[in-house]
């Protein structure tokens, strides 16, 4: 037998033990783009020049402004 709890918990204590639990899941990971340098979330195609690890999987739309 396993341990099992002896009494139900509370929404109330649930809730004070997960409040900090958010609090990361918000802020997206960014990261530096090799080919053009815009910053652009971990392991997602870049939306600036199209390129996922080194290769071309979007097409560039030329009319896009850079921040350079």
């Amino acid at each position: 037998m396993g341990a099992v709890p002896k009494k139900r918990v509370s929404h109330a204590r649930k809730g004070h033990r997960h409040q900090h639990d958010k609090l990361w899941k918000h802020l997206p990971q960014l990261t530096i783009c090799p080919q053009c340098h815009q910053l652009h979330q971990t392991h997602h195609v870049c939306t600036n020049c199209g390129m996922y690890r080194g290769r071309q999987v979007l097409p560039v739309k030329e009319n896009r402004p850079t921040t350079e």
